[in-house]
């Protein structure tokens, strides 16, 4: 005789699991972004996010940071409905304007670039104050500046100086005899210099980026491994996509930023690459850092961009990934996890 166990689920437990699914199917994303009729597609990690969104169903409400009012104490956006096409020509249309609180969407992408000023700051405590979920964690887009937090882990760095002093930069330079200068709030490659011992502009230079001694910047040793490429890698609530993007220098450049000229190369990680990422990825998790970029230079954690960081399509298109469907499942997670209000 063969007996068949049947599990019965309990009903509750299946009215728990329906209205689960319901609210994933009926999941409403606000976006806030620079303007989206300026991106460029091909390129942009925000809109493949949205593209990924609204092939799960959620609703899309778009917005920008001037959107944000608050008012008798609720954070309330002036937001159009949006909907997206992967079509470089005509790739998104708004449908209906409204006002609501932030509070009643889901989550919020806060995929706004730098500059990292005060409206960005403002921004971030309004965005706290709904009460939503907001990816990144708007406490620590303010706590942790993209080079600045890096020294969460020495271990990884190459030698660096933070100073608004010449004569300290001096020091480092004769120090490293070769480093790089960029300013704490930059994006893009936007004035990073190279000055070895003995270049007649070290002066000009560091005049310039710290008007004067008033502004501090960040030096780190020259890492000649540049040329084999600046490599993004992509964390996604702790874990580490497996391939990175190194954007490589053009000829006779010391970046390799793409919006500086480098062109982009994708590689598998090295054992290194995965060590470096052991060391950020959990900091980063528990941190509320969804998603977040860091940047490698040969051995050398170099930076961990969080604000609103990229190379989502590239990887995906050289690889056929699809990096945007990690996040929204681990936005799914903390929704299914959040308490019930």
């Amino acid at each position: 005789m063969i007996f068949f166990s049947i599990k019965l689920t309990p009903v509750n437990a299946v009215q728990a699991e329906n209205k689960h699914y319901d609210l994933l199917m009926n999941i409403s994303l606000g976006v806030l972004m620079d303007p989206i009729h300026k991106i460029n597609t091909r390129k942009d990690s925000t809109f493949a996010m949205l593209l990924e969104a609204q092939a799960r169903g959620w609703k899309l409400y778009y917005m920008e940071q001037k959107d944000l009012n608050l008012k008798n104490n609720h954070v309330i956006a002036h937001c159009r409905q949006l909907s997206v096409t992967d079509d470089s020509k005509n790739w998104f249309e708004f449908g209906e304007h409204s006002e609501i609180a932030v509070s009643e969407l889901d989550v919020i992408l806060m995929r706004k670039d730098p500059p990292f000023d005060m409206n960005y700051i403002y921004t971030t405590y309004l965005l706290e104050l709904s009460g939503t979920l907001v990816v990144n964690n708007p406490q620590t887009l303010r706590d942790a500046n993209e080079k600045l937090s890096t020294a969460w882990f020495p271990q990884c760095c190459a030698p660096t100086l933070v100073s608004s002093d010449a004569e300290e930069f001096k020091h480092f330079i004769d120090e490293q005899q070769d480093i790089i200068v960029k300013p704490l709030d930059g994006m893009g490659g936007a004035s990073i210099f190279r000055v070895r011992q003995q270049d007649p502009n070290t002066n000009v230079i560091l005049e310039t980026l710290t008007e004067h001694g008033n502004r501090p910047v960040m030096g780190q040793r020259f890492i000649a491994e540049i040329t084999e490429g600046d490599k993004r890698i992509l964390i996604v609530n702790g874990e580490t996509v497996p391939y990175s993007l190194a954007r490589i220098p053009k000829e006779g450049e010391n970046r390799g930023n793409l919006a500086a000229g480098g062109s982009g190369v994708g590689m598998t990680l090295t054992e290194r690459d995965h060590w470096i990422c052991q060391q950020v990825a959990p900091e980063l998790k528990k941190r509320g850092i969804l998603f977040a970029g860091i940047d490698v230079i040969g051995d050398y954690l170099t930076e961990i961009n969080i604000t609103s960081p990229t190379c989502i399509r590239e990887l995906d298109k050289m690889f056929d990934l699809n990096i945007s469907a990690m996040l929204m499942d681990a936005i799914e997670a903390k929704l299914k996890d959040k308490p019930a209000s």
